[in-house]
Formats: C-alpha cells, sequence, structure tokens
C-alpha cells in the first residue's frame, strides 16, 4: 500500500448535504488536517438544513476544525428532493468554486443510496476538475457500504474524540437508533482493519495526479 502525506494541504473545501454528513463521514480527517495544518482555510458548504440545525453545522465545524479560518455556505432546499434541483445544486457548487480554489475537496460518494448525497457525489468533480477530490461514506440503513480506496488512518485518540464532538455537536440526532459509539467507531475499526490501523476513515478518489518533487 503506497503511503501519502496530505500535510501540505492549506485549503480545504467540504460540502455535504444535510447538516452531520461531513463530520459523521470525515471528522476525523477535519480534526487530523487542522492539528497537521495550523492556518487551514475551510469552506463549509450544506445544501439543506434548518437554522437550528445550521447552528449545529456551524458549532461543529469550529470544534471538529480549531483554529482554521473557516467560511460558510449554509443553503436550505428541501431535504431529500436535491434531484429535483439540479440547477440550484449546481450552482451552490459553482459559487463555492468561486469562493475558495481548495487543495482538497471532500464530497459524498457517488455511489451513495441517497439520492440527496448521490447528485452532490456526481455533481461536485464536474465543478472541481483542478482539486484533489475525496469521495466520503456515510453509515446508513440503506446498507450502502462498498469497496473503497483511499484510507486515512486515525489515531485511538482521534477516532474517540471524532465521536465525542459528534454526540456534543449534534443532539438534535441523538434520538435516532443507530446514532451511538458502536456504529461510529465500528466502521472506523472495519476500515481500519482494511488498511492496518486500529481506526480509519475510507474514501473514494477516481483521479490523481502524482509528481516527483
Amino acid at each position: 500500500m503506497l503511503n501519502l502525506s496530505l500535510a501540505g494541504v492549506r485549503s480545504l473545501t467540504v460540502v455535504g448535504a444535510h447538516p452531520d454528513d461531513i463530520e459523521i463521514a470525515a471528522g476525523g480527517l477535519l480534526l487530523s488536517l487542522a492539528a497537521a495544518n495550523p492556518g487551514l482555510r475551510v469552506h463549509y458548504v450544506l445544501c439543506t438544513g434548518s437554522p437550528d440545525r445550521q447552528a449545529e453545522a456551524r458549532a461543529a465545524a469550529a470544534a471538529f476544525l480549531p483554529g482554521a479560518e473557516l467560511t460558510f455556505a449554509l443553503h436550505t432546499l428541501p431535504d431529500g428532493r436535491l434531484p429535483a434541483h439540479w440547477n440550484a445544486v449546481k450552482d451552490i457548487l459553482h459559487e463555492a468554486a468561486g469562493t475558495l480554489s481548495p487543495d482538497l475537496l471532500l464530497c459524498p460518494a457517488r455511489n451513495d443510496a441517497h439520492q440527496d448525497h448521490r447528485l452532490l457525489g456526481e455533481q461536485a468533480p464536474t465543478v472541481f476538475r483542478d482539486q484533489l477530490v475525496l469521495h466520503y461514506e456515510i453509515p446508513k440503513w440503506d446498507g450502502d457500504l462498498a469497496r473503497r480506496n483511499v484510507y486515512v488512518p486515525l489515531a485511538d485518540e482521534v477516532a474517540r474524540r471524532k465521536v465525542e464532538l459528534l454526540h456534543a455537536s449534534f443532539p438534535s440526532q441523538k434520538h435516532r437508533d443507530w446514532w451511538d459509539d458502536e456504529v461510529f467507531l465500528g466502521l472506523a475499526r472495519l476500515r481500519g482493519m482494511e488498511c492496518r490501523s486500529r481506526y480509519a476513515e475510507a474514501y473514494d478518489c477516481t483521479k490523481a495526479a502524482l509528481r516527483l518533487g
């Protein structure tokens, strides 16, 4: 397995359909990038969310990205209906690309079973053509977990801090029967096993350029 470094990432755009998508999927990577890259610039984009849920998202971004320079684009398209708002979603992504040309883009997987996630996963690479794009995964009842090709190993303390912050940042979700430590750490343990780490997050990357110097 080839090991590459994200230590040079100085700017990041994160795109989610719903509040909590980004942190569930990539919270460990966010914590790790913020710790490794003081002054990290992050543009945080959501397509849906009530005012209360957007407030949770703002607080979560600050908690998962301590010390980062944060900007937000929080939108109120209808949850579960993004494919019917194809043009609006495309406009949101183009606006995000005009706000920050990041070193790295995080967005949902293109094979995600949720229609909102899947649309973002399909559209984002068509807008962010010059960036490294990592597609994240979100556990859900649909049972859509798939083979991934990029892994981010997480130190034990980072994996557990991620779960701690998920609980603290999104109190509105605690009533859900799937919202618990076993789901979050169980997936992280499985992905860790696949890359010879205790815990990890897994992503897809469909195109990357490797340069010698």
